[in-house]
């Protein structure tokens, strides 16, 4: 039976990829406490890689942002296998930490990561207003043009 964010998820019209295996020495996930730490999540949808390429180059800050928001529905995807399938267990999304892949000359980092940090609290609502940081990169992995992380508060 679906819990409470899995019917936001559905009423927001969102469904969540396939959680990823990792691509080189880490773990997707560790919880430690009450604390959930997700991984680094790229735009990439059941393992296909999407905008690969830089922002404010081969992608707009609009197109940024929808970047940001797949790998905002990766990181929950990560977490729901983590959590036995049950988001409803996330108490408060922590921090979330971003990168943009930009060239020197671009300075809308926040604005791409907003696209991360709008879908948090469009699902948890309260619960998911969260420390942030948005920075730019010269380059992510696979030449995706956004990574990123989360901490999450989870009850047992």
């Amino acid at each position: 039976m679906a819990g409470r964010i899995d019917a936001r998820l559905a009423e927001l019209g969102l469904e969540l990829p396939q959680a990823a295996a990792p691509v080189a020495a880490y773990v997707p996930t560790v919880q430690s406490g009450t604390t959930l730490y997700v991984s680094g999540q790229l735009p990439a949808w059941n393992g296909e890689r999407r905008f690969v390429g830089k922002v404010g180059q081969e992608f707009s800050t609009a197109e940024g942002k929808e970047a940001a928001k797949l790998c905002a529905l990766n990181l929950l995807a990560q977490a729901k296998a983590a959590l036995g399938g049950d988001l409803d267990r996330i108490t408060r999304v922590v921090k979330l930490g971003g990168f943009v892949n930009a060239g020197p000359d671009y300075h809308d980092h926040p604005a791409v990561i907003n696209g991360a940090s709008e879908l948090m609290q469009a699902v948890f609502g309260a619960a998911g207003t969260h420390a942030r940081f948005a920075v730019g990169a010269p380059s992510l992995p696979f030449n995706v043009a956004v990574e990123v992380d989360a901490v999450f508060e989870v009850a047992g």
